[in-house]
């Protein structure tokens, strides 16, 4: 058992195999200042323990967030080892690239479970505990299409909405246990994570067979891999401002951690909607020739 003198926040990530979740994990193993459970699915399990040696402040477990009974076993794992979990990462996320016409039953579910449900049931399976405690912080890794929809990220932008929309009245819901909850805001990132995007089955058909839409598939595709080569946002840096959020005293429910997410974030407030969505058509690369 843990005394003042050595007490350390116990943390739990998501999706810490690789991208933003292993700089963030990477960031908190090395500052030893706190006890991480770093998780990832199975699939991705041996690469996690090639980065992440074990010890008594670092547990390593497997996690598949669409889960429910991966989800009880990790959280019954850390109580039981470490008695207490004061912060959630919920990070693991998939993104899959379709307009809402190609949309995929079973693409669309595997993104809403991974994207949405998985954080939700996490976040009531750690609840109780944070409310026992009479403290924690719930961290939820949105994204900048949780406040502006793109096309072809229909799904992923809704699934991102909806974690912002449980996050907020969370907020509320917790407010009065001591339990802070906090929505993470990245946008276009400079890292290789555009190579992730998976095109949904129904997506991947029409592009190769040149049908309907594939015009936006050719165009959009290469138009946010070049927006995330020029970002001068790195993981490292994202995950340094999430690392200053956990340390807050009191943290803010929204927080836009890089410099496009917080110049759209300003573009909502004072460009009217029917404005913005205009000048975002305007110059969406070859928008003009789209539907010809």
């Amino acid at each position: 058992m843990q005394t003042l003198s050595t007490f350390r926040k116990v943390i739990l990530i998501t999706g810490c195999s690789a991208g933003l979740g292993k700089a963030i994990a990477e960031k908190l193993v090395r500052s030893d200042r706190y006890r991480v459970v770093v998780t990832a699915r199975q699939s991705s399990f041996d690469k996690l323990t090639s980065i992440f040696p074990e010890n008594e402040n670092t547990m390593l477990l497997p996690l598949d967030v669409t889960q429910d009974a991966e989800i009880s076993a990790v959280v019954n794992e850390v109580c039981r080892r470490w008695e207490r979990i004061d912060v959630l990462i919920n990070n693991a996320g998939v993104c899959f690239r379709s307009v809402v016409e190609h949309m995929d039953v079973s693409a669309e579910d595997l993104q809403m479970r991974t994207n949405f449900f998985g954080p939700v049931n996490l976040m009531k399976a750690v609840l109780p505990i944070m409310r026992e405690q009479r403290g924690g912080h719930i961290v939820n890794i949105s994204s900048v299409s949780g406040m502006v929809s793109m096309p072809t990220m229909a799904s992923y932008s809704a699934s991102k909405h909806a974690l912002e929309g449980v996050s907020e009245a969370l907020w509320y819901e917790c407010r009065p246990f001591g339990i802070h909850v906090s929505i993470v805001q990245p946008g276009f990132i400079n890292s290789a994570s555009f190579k992730n995007v998976i095109l949904s089955p129904k997506a991947r058909l029409s592009y190769e067979l040149r049908g309907p839409h594939s015009e936006y598939y050719d165009s959009m595709a290469p138009f946010i891999e070049k927006l995330m080569g020029y970002s001068f946002s790195r993981p490292d840096a994202v995950a340094n401002r999430i690392m200053k959020l956990i340390e807050s005293n009191n943290p803010p429910l929204r927080t836009k951690v890089t410099l496009d997410a917080i110049l759209f974030g300003i573009l909502r407030r004072v460009i009217p909607g029917s404005w913005f969505h205009k000048m975002m058509f305007y110059f969406l690369p070859e928008s003009k020739h789209w539907g010809k």
